[in-house]
Parts: C-alpha cells; sequence; structure tokens
C-alpha cells in the first residue's frame, strides 16, 4: 500500500508538472520535445489542447507516442529554429548546469536545445541541488575510430571511461547514429564550465550528457505545489 501510495504521489508531480508546461505553449509554436514520463504526460495534455503547434523530438519512444497522438511532427533536420523545448534530467544545480545521463541521444537533444530560444526542465525536487553533484556518471557519444584517442585523453584529465554495455544483445550501447555510448567517472569535478569545454574539445568526441549554458528554466515539482525558475 505505502508503494501505491507514493507511485501515485509521483505521478501527480509529473502530471503537475506537464500542465504547468502546457501553460507555456502557444499557437503556431514549433515545439522541442524529449524523453521520459512528464514529457508522455505532455504529449497526452498537448493533444487534447488542439493547439496549433508542430513538434520535433530526439527520441523515438516520443516520436511514437506522438504519431499515436495525432500530433504534427517535424523531422529533426528540417528544423533550424525552435521556440519552446522541454525535457527531463538527472539532475541540475542552481546555476542551470544540467546532466542527462539516463538515454544515449544527447547529441540530438543538445541540438534541439541550442536551437531553442527556451530550453526548460520539467524535474522533481529531488533533482535539483545547489552544485551538481554528479550521481551520475558523464554520457559521453564518441566516433567508434577515435574511441582509444578519446580514452587516452579523459585518463590523462583524471577520468575513467567504459564502454556502455548492451544490455539486450552482446556489445556495447551505440547511438542511433552509429557511434560508441561510454560512461565517464571522475572522482573529483571542481570547475564544471572547465570541465565541459575540455571534453568538448577533444577531437572524436561528439557530444557529452552535461548541458551547460543550454537550460533557460526549470519547472520543479515537490508533493505540495509545482513552480518555475528562471525565464520569462
Amino acid at each position: 500500500m505505502q508503494d501505491n501510495f507514493i507511485d501515485g504521489r509521483w505521478v501527480k508531480m509529473k502530471k503537475r508538472s506537464a500542465k504547468a508546461a502546457l501553460e507555456l505553449i502557444e499557437d503556431g509554436m514549433i515545439v522541442g520535445l524529449g524523453g521520459g514520463e512528464t514529457i508522455g504526460y505532455l504529449v497526452e495534455y498537448l493533444s487534447h489542447s488542439h493547439k496549433d503547434v508542430k513538434v520535433v523530438t530526439p527520441s523515438f519512444a516520443t516520436e511514437q507516442v506522438c504519431i499515436q497522438s495525432g500530433l504534427e511532427l517535424l523531422p529533426l533536420w528540417s528544423v533550424n529554429h525552435v521556440d519552446l523545448s522541454f525535457d527531463g534530467c538527472d539532475e541540475v544545480d542552481q546555476d542551470m548546469n544540467a546532466l542527462k545521463s539516463g538515454g544515449a541521444i544527447q547529441t540530438r537533444e543538445k541540438l534541439i536545445a541550442s536551437m531553442s530560444d527556451r530550453y526548460i526542465l520539467l524535474i522533481d525536487e529531488s533533482k535539483y541541488f545547489v552544485t551538481l553533484p554528479f550521481f551520475h556518471d558523464i554520457t559521453c557519444e564518441v566516433l567508434k575510430e577515435a574511441y582509444s584517442y578519446v580514452s587516452r585523453k579523459i585518463k590523462e584529465m583524471g577520468g575513467e571511461l567504459i564502454l556502455r554495455p548492451n544490455k539486450s544483445k552482446a556489445g556495447p550501447v551505440i547511438s542511433d547514429d552509429g557511434h560508441f555510448i561510454v560512461d565517464v567517472h571522475f572522482d573529483t569535478i571542481e570547475n564544471i564550465k572547465e570541465l565541459n569545454n575540455k571534453l568538448n574539445n577533444i577531437e572524436g568526441l561528439i557530444a557529452t550528457s552535461l548541458f551547460v549554458g543550454l537550460v533557460t528554466d526549470l519547472i520543479i515539482s515537490n508533493k505540495e505545489e509545482t513552480y518555475r525558475i528562471g525565464g520569462k
């Protein structure tokens, strides 16, 4: 019974965040939608609202839900500007640095974030910190041919890198674009921006799950309320 109560509370929080996001969406917008359960609720509410919008997403699962819900989808390659984007994350701090390591689509997520006027994360309060604690490793998408070189450069920076194992078949996880997905651990991270710059400057490392300078707003839910930080 207790587990059911807790699960129900989390669902209510996710739904409140999705409804708060819906209020920001206006007719005529191109909207970016990431992945996860909260985004699934937003798709549901958006389809019932009959708002005249077009959607772009980096997520195959979200794409399928949008199709089933009758939302108009745009292929990512055809879009150069997005009005609002919504996504989740594993961790985010007061400086709007975020870590999104759960999936393996951070390159496409960052592309959408970069072309968005506002990139808004929908989270519960347990994921909000003064500074990123890095409870999750940093996920990187790496060109296959550059794997050994990238491994050496990360080790020189004091990091430990492992290929993410594929749980459904033998071999590592491969991104939708055919690249290795690796997880990188650092025992100590003192300067997030400096680390982000160093990782991005490694040739052959395509993108990381560390989002610096991209998040504009947070919609945060706890068991009592939903509130927004940042933005307009």
